[in-house]
């Protein structure tokens, strides 16, 4: 004889039961957090205190692919954008290095990236590092690209590597708040004029809204040098015989190496 209990219908779970079966998940997370709370906490906090970080560079990064990608398409536009993530992460390396409170890189489509120097360098010599953090750690990512597209023969990182030496050597112009201009300090500030010079010449050659931009941000500097200099400013200057050699050999070795590079990059053989 068949058991008539096979056919019955399920029990309706009363309230309690369900109200348990939907806490016993929440406990067994309430017990895990009283166990292991203070190693979740080491590993969860800084977790929360850098997505604020990963939201401004990393958000910023994407919307600027995105620009770049209407023009060159997604593969150059993420290419050219990690390049200057390098040059940037170059200037943030080398304030680190000097101890000096920095912000992370913030990108602006059009307008490359800057990070925010929330404490300013103190000597021309170390505003000379920070700013050629940059072009040193760029120069090397455009190398890098150029070493790819002479093993591969890829125009791709060819292209890649020409933008990059250019970006770079771009930045190495003697004025306003261009690299160039911040590390000319430990040479002479008066090379800001002839920065303002290069530039005036691009805004009638190849005029656009960028260098017409680095003029005006160049005024204030250039105006700097005809007012008499506060002992804090005569300070700030004071670069011995040995840094200011120093500090011309990487500027104008720079500049050449960058523009070899430009040179190289745009004649590479493919690979056989």
């Amino acid at each position: 004889m068949e058991n008539d209990d096979y056919y019955k219908a399920p029990l309706k779970s009363s309230l309690f039961d369900r109200l348990k079966k939907f806490l016993a998940p929440l406990g067994v997370v309430a017990v895990v957090l009283l166990k292991f709370g203070a190693k979740l906490k080491l590993l969860i906090l800084p977790a929360i205190k850098f997505f604020p970080v990963l939201l401004k560079t990393g958000g910023t990064m994407l919307i600027s692919i995105w620009a770049y990608s209407l023009f060159w398409g997604w593969k150059f536009a993420a290419g050219f954008v990690l390049l200057i993530l390098v040059h940037e992460f170059g200037h943030l390396i080398a304030a680190r290095i000097f101890r000096l409170n920095v912000g992370w890189p913030v990108f602006i489509p059009f307008m490359g990236a800057l990070i925010a120097l929330k404490e300013a360098p103190r000597h021309a010599w170390v505003e000379f590092w920070v700013a050629a953090g940059g072009p040193i750690a760029g120069g090397l990512a455009a190398l890098g690209c150029h070493y790819i597209s002479i093993v591969t023969g890829n125009p791709f990182f060819a292209a890649l590597a020409y933008v990059g030496y250019f970006l770079n050597l771009f930045n190495l112009m003697p004025t306003g708040f261009l690299d160039g201009g911040r590390m000319v300090t430990a040479l002479s500030p008066w090379l800001w004029v002839v920065g303002v010079v290069i530039a005036g010449a691009f805004a009638i050659y190849r005029p656009s809204f960028i260098i017409i931009l680095i003029l005006l941000f160049s005024m204030p500097r250039l105006f700097s040098l005809f007012r008499k200099k506060t002992d804090a400013e005569k300070r700030f200057f004071e670069v011995n015989p040995l840094q200011r050699l120093v500090a011309a050999g990487v500027y104008f070795g720079l500049i050449i190496a960058l523009g070899a590079g430009m040179i190289l990059a745009k004649v590479a053989p493919p690979a056989s």
